[in-house]
């Protein structure tokens, strides 16, 4: 279980470095304006807004993979950036859109339970 925990801790970093990119340098491409919907007025208006998020979201990925480096405190580390994301998600939901539950809050809430059924089952054995 704890490197099915791994996988998906690593698989919420990944993502959040994906959001980080299309917020950060794809905002106002084809790409970037498709996946968030966005017309090239509304994108170019929001381009600094959206670095900025952009720029949060790699904070979000940063201390994911800290969590998946570090030896001591790992756990910690682990739930609290997963605890993190996973209030950004609903927080996405209740203001923007309701797909960032799914999209960011539900790969976050799988990753915080396998986390810590992982650490449960070590304490265990």
């Amino acid at each position: 279980m704890k490197k099915l925990a791994t996988i998906f801790v690593a698989v919420v970093a990944i993502e959040h470095i994906l959001f980080l990119a299309l917020e950060m340098f794809f905002w106002t491409t084809p790409t970037g304006m498709k996946v968030f919907g966005l017309t090239p007025e509304f994108a170019e208006q929001s381009r600094a807004l959206a670095a900025n998020q952009g720029l949060y979201n790699g904070f979000l990925a940063a201390g994911l993979i800290w969590g998946l480096i570090r030896k001591e405190d790992a756990y910690s580390i682990k739930i609290f950036f997963l605890t993190c994301v996973l209030v950004a998600g609903v927080f996405g939901a209740l203001t923007a859109k309701a797909s960032i539950l799914f999209v960011q809050g539900a790969p976050a809430l799988l990753a915080l339970l396998l986390v810590v059924f992982a650490s449960r089952a070590d304490d265990a054995s």
